[in-house]
């Protein structure tokens, strides 16, 4: 599907990393709902994807019709349904995820600090600003080194 690069998205992160078939199953659940995915009767222009073994982001061309509090709710409901399923934890908001090599690494907001404390993170490791909302941010923003995103205000003593 070619959908808008100012499509709108939701970013969820797993807690850890997936497996192939687990990705295989997602997706195939991602492609059905997305398929059939409507907003007060009108079919949305709708993608999912995996990206990293971690990341399921949803994405909805609102040039064509517009998500609403209901079709969001669908969605909210398939991620939880998705979470219950392959035992996983999506809605955890202080997991964060950095770049450590080619590797995409994700870990708990007291293990971030740590390595923050340690000196193995910087202000320019790369981490994800999974808080960024339209496809062009994800092509554009969506990794960016920790001085440029919402984590440089959260851990300002720690990466003067």
């Amino acid at each position: 599907m070619n959908i808008s690069e100012n499509s709108r998205i939701w970013i969820y992160q797993a807690n850890r990393i997936l497996s192939s078939e687990e990705e295989q199953k997602i997706q195939q659940k991602l492609n059905d709902f997305t398929s059939q995915w409507q907003a007060h009767g009108h079919d949305l222009a709708a993608h999912g994807e995996i990206r990293h073994h971690q990341f399921i982001i949803l994405s909805v061309d609102e040039q064509v019709a517009g998500a609403t509090g209901c079709s969001i709710d669908k969605s909210v409901y398939l991620m939880k349904e998705i979470e219950q399923e392959f035992d996983l934890d999506l809605f955890d908001r202080f997991r964060i995820a950095y770049r450590q090599g080619a590797e995409v690494v994700n870990c708990s907001r007291e293990e971030f600090e740590e390595l923050l404390n340690q000196g193995t993170l910087s202000r320019d490791s790369i981490v994800f600003n999974n808080m960024i909302s339209t496809r062009k941010d994800l092509n554009n923003l969506w990794e960016v080194a920790i001085k440029d995103s919402w984590h440089a205000q959260v851990f300002a003593d720690k990466i003067a």
